[in-house]
């Protein structure tokens, strides 16, 4: 009884640090991702960005991407690679108040996609 009671105990012990461990994890990340596309929103405000900033914001989302499909679903991913697609060639094209919007919506899905991650009676039931 003993070991059974230990044994429970470990496994939803493990569970827990698992959930915190791709929490912190999921909201480092789009932390940092949210940083850089201020940044590039900022840029895309004054007319200064160039078809190079968004480039290199797109390249910091392929890479954080690859090791985000651990821990959340495709569609998340998808959803923002999409974006992301079509302000990198609006910016190319200086369409930035079309770019501008879907930088919005880039902006306001980093905010809440880690929410929904996050390990709360909300998300459990």
């Amino acid at each position: 009884m003993v070991k059974s009671l230990i044994a429970i105990g470990s496994a939803a012990l493990l569970l827990l640090g698992a959930a915190l461990f791709e929490w912190y994890y999921v909201e480092d990340q789009f932390e940092s991702f949210h940083e850089e596309l201020v940044s590039l929103s900022l840029k895309t405000e004054d007319g200064t960005a160039n078809l190079e900033d968004a480039k290199a914001v797109q390249a910091a989302w392929e890479n954080r991407k690859e090791h985000l499909h651990i821990w959340i679903p495709h569609n998340d991913i998808s959803r923002v690679d999409d974006y992301m697609s079509e302000t990198v060639k609006l910016i190319g094209e200086k369409e930035f108040p079309l770019a501008l919007s879907k930088l919005e919506i880039m902006l306001h899905l980093s905010c809440c996609l880690p929410d929904t991650y996050k390990p709360g009676l909300e998300n459990i039931f």
